[in-house]
């Protein structure tokens, strides 16, 4: 098995993760190669860390035009993904981006035009839950039909609380113009995409995203949407930074019966027959079927960063299937731009909305976010190079 080379850009927390699983050998057949970051703090951390082997370079169009290289991870910030990951196609080098895949849907379709141009190149996402065993089981048996015809998704996931303080610690955080929105497009996009990886993607929704409702931010903290599908199933996602305990919990019901997942168990209740025909054939009016329950117990997963690192250079090598092909990096980031447009307008819309739409109101929130100087007095982002994952990231029951 040859070896790929790689370059990174963007060496904050997570791209200073990669860097070290690649240097450290962790991932079978990449080497690293080059890293690019415009903070001069970064870039000495990662002379030291990796030494002369490794290029370090300040300007990442230096990386992609003359280091040696065969693929890019790009780890920048949020609005920079879909430019930054066309030029390295254009350039002819595998890409795989961090989520999400970028902040409009419609940059994000140009990036995936672009990748369908280049079908010699491999272009993945970084959407490390997929890896969980947990999640990969529940798509599977709603896949196969175990649970029937689906009725209804519903999902918590609110245990992603964060303080005032965490908002306060850089202007880029909860703004606009800085990142591009709040728990939806900071905290969810894993979630969203799961949601649509077991579910498939909805035709309407209606959201109620509450702007600031449990911090001093100008984007969202809390936020519930209502979904439905082409076959009358319906899905209900409610997510929040600002409650303490929080909740995981996904519960899909179907016609031959129900799962529910919560504190890293899946439990199955599944009927003899489907629901359906009891309903209509059963001559009582409450009866009582048997109801077969299943608890599964999953192993720890291992580290699931890693795990797509390593899935993506074999797909490079040998073909394997992309457990995150880039291109499905839209469909989440589809449903938080429709949630966003229902929100700001008030009413259910389809998925995806229209591109347009969701493109000019954004542009009004950055407008009016620095014409009213809104961002808060917060210092710049640093986000030192850490060179390990953190536990904020991995399935969190």
């Amino acid at each position: 098995m040859s070896e790929r080379r790689f370059g990174i850009i963007g060496i904050g927390n997570m791209g200073s993760a990669h860097a070290v699983s690649f240097f450290e050998g962790k991932v079978e057949g990449a080497i690293l190669s080059a890293i690019a970051d415009v903070d001069e703090g970064r870039r000495a951390w990662a002379s030291e860390k990796f030494g002369s082997s490794v290029e370090v370079i300040e300007d990442y169009h230096n990386l992609l035009s003359q280091a040696k290289i065969d693929a890019v991870l790009i780890a920048t910030p949020h609005y920079s993904h879909t430019r930054i990951a066309m030029e390295a196609l254009e350039a002819g080098l595998h890409v795989l981006i961090e989520k999400p895949a970028g902040v409009d849907a419609a940059e994000v379709r140009l990036m995936n035009e672009t990748a369908s141009k280049h079908k010699d190149l491999a272009f993945g996402i970084m959407f490390n839950q997929r890896t969980n065993p947990l999640f990969g089981a529940l798509r599977h048996y709603v896949k196969l039909g175990v649970l029937g015809e689906i009725k209804r998704f519903n999902w918590i996931i609110n245990n992603w609380y964060r303080t005032q303080s965490y908002y306060d610690s850089a202007g880029w955080r909860a703004s606009w113009s800085g990142e591009g929105g709040g728990v939806l497009l900071n905290q969810c996009p894993h979630n969203l995409d799961i949601w649509q990886w077991i579910m498939g993607m909805p035709a309407t929704l209606q959201a109620f995203c509450k702007v600031g409702h449990f911090h001093d931010i100008a984007v969202e903290d809390d936020v519930t949407i209502y979904a439905e599908y082409e076959s009358g199933a319906s899905a209900v996602f409610i997510t929040s930074t600002g409650e303490c305990p929080g909740t995981n919990r996904i519960e899909i019901s179907g016609t031959m019966g129900k799962a529910v997942a919560e504190d890293g168990v899946l439990k199955l209740f599944l009927l003899d027959e489907d629901e359906r025909k009891i309903c209509y054939t059963s001559p009582e009016a409450m009866p009582l079927k048997r109801v077969t329950r299943v608890n599964l117990k999953f192993p720890d997963a291992p580290n699931g960063h890693v795990r797509i690192l390593q899935n993506f250079v074999n797909h490079i090598l040998t073909g394997e299937e992309l457990i995150a092909p880039g291109v499905e990096g839209i469909n989440s980031l589809r449903i938080s731009n429709a949630a966003y447009v229902s929100s700001w307008l008030g009413k259910e819309v389809e998925v995806p909305a229209d591109e347009a739409t969701f493109t000019a109101l954004l542009s009004e929130k950055q407008r009016s976010e620095i014409q009213n100087s809104t961002r808060r007095n917060a210092p710049p982002a640093h986000n030192a190079a850490t060179g390990t994952y953190s536990e904020r990231w991995n399935v969190r029951w």
